[in-house]
């Protein structure tokens, strides 16, 4: 089957085998006579399906035993308040601003933390590059430290996680990795908190995956919902609440996708790095060569998932997005509140997908140059 190449920043593409596989256990999972969507969450069938869901992914992202995997919902914006509402009892939370949703972050935790400190900023640059951590003013005492690791909207990307220890904070990192999870892998070390939705690399949406060492259960704010505190998740397996059944399942299928990838000898998350690696710097490499094209991101913070690029003549917008489309090259307008254009390149996306974009690029180009 050919399928066109969905660059959509979230609901992002899922490899066609998944799909495929989803497909034909719709009616029917494994002989049981329902399909998953019709399961009980706390059936035999369902509890199998959510435990090695949760075994593949403790396997391919190299989770330590200390922390809990929770299966949660609201997606990366309602973790913004759910986060503070487990983890702020100190009352002082620092922010790096990155982005855009870095940004709604801090604007979300000020409802529930009585100070919510802007420990470093990247927007006098446009949110181009990153604040060196070096320079980071941090808060005695802090609840956590918040940073987005990947900017999905200005295409920024932590390429290595801060060392707080390093910068004289004993606060844990709570990263919010929704839009490069499983795409690269995390030093848990420098972790305490790790949150994303899954709409992007790990499935549809629906599905919240949150990953919290387990000393900073047993926190939370009187007024935390008790569907929300990670403490009583934890205890009920995500089962406290019906969790979001379809999700989990999809995103177990793309969890033994992803074992199943290999690259130059590697396997899983690292083979999938490996090829990230290669596919952003095709689609970069072209851009840079472009007299037409512009990224304008530092070369050091540049994301290997979202790249924004921009057409130094801005009118031929609506004819590039026309033509792309024509090609089979879909979803690359940019978020309306930067503009231009965005490529996704996410796990599904193969090296194809963005040899056909940088190949109708230059062809966008020489046309109308």
């Amino acid at each position: 089957m050919i399928r066109p190449y969905n660059f959509s920043a979230g609901p992002a593409a899922i490899p066609l085998e998944v799909l495929e596989q989803a497909s034909t256990q719709m009616l029917d999972w494994n002989g049981c006579g329902m399909g998953v969507m019709e399961m009980s969450h706390r059936g035999k069938e369902f509890i199998s399906i959510c435990e090695q869901a949760e075994s593949d992914l403790r396997e391919l992202l190299a989770i330590p035993s200390n922390f809990e995997v929770l299966f949660m919902q609201g997606g990366g914006l309602a973790e913004n308040a759910i986060v503070p509402m487990n983890l702020s009892r100190a009352g002082i939370v620092d922010f790096v601003l990155t982005g855009s949703w870095s940004q709604k972050s801090l604007q979300e935790a000020r409802k529930y933390v009585s100070e919510a400190n802007i420990a470093a900023s990247g927007e006098a640059s446009g949110f181009c590059t990153l604040p060196d951590p070096a320079t980071w003013d941090l808060s005695r005492g802090a609840s956590y430290v918040h940073i987005c690791t990947n900017e999905t909207i200005h295409g920024v990307e932590f390429q290595e996680l801060p060392d707080l220890k390093a910068l004289g904070s004993d606060a844990p990192l709570v990263i919010d990795f929704s839009s490069h999870v499983a795409s690269r892998s995390v030093d848990w070390t420098r972790v305490g908190l790790a949150f994303g939705g899954a709409q992007k690399n790990l499935g549809p949406a629906g599905l919240t995956l949150v990953v919290v060492r387990q000393d900073l259960l047993g926190h939370a704010l009187p007024i935390c919902p008790s569907a929300f505190n990670y403490q009583t998740v934890a205890d009920h397996q995500s089962m406290y609440n019906t969790p979001p059944t379809w999700s989990i399942y999809m995103a177990g299928l793309m969890f033994q996708w992803l074992k199943r990838q290999t690259e130059d000898g590697l396997t899983g998350v690292a083979a999938m790095e490996r090829r990230n690696a290669a596919k952003a710097a095709l689609l970069y490499d072209a851009i840079d060569s472009s007299s037409l094209y512009v990224n304008k991101v530092a070369v050091p913070c540049r994301s290997r998932m979202n790249v924004p690029f921009f057409l130094h003549d801005e009118s031929r917008n609506d004819a590039f997005l026309t033509g792309a489309k024509e090609r089979g090259l879909l979803q690359l307008k940019g978020h309306k509140s930067v503009g231009g254009m965005r490529a996704s390149l996410y796990n599904a996306m193969p090296i194809e997908g963005v040899q056909s974009l940088v190949d109708y690029m230059r062809e966008f180009e020489q046309k109308r140059a």
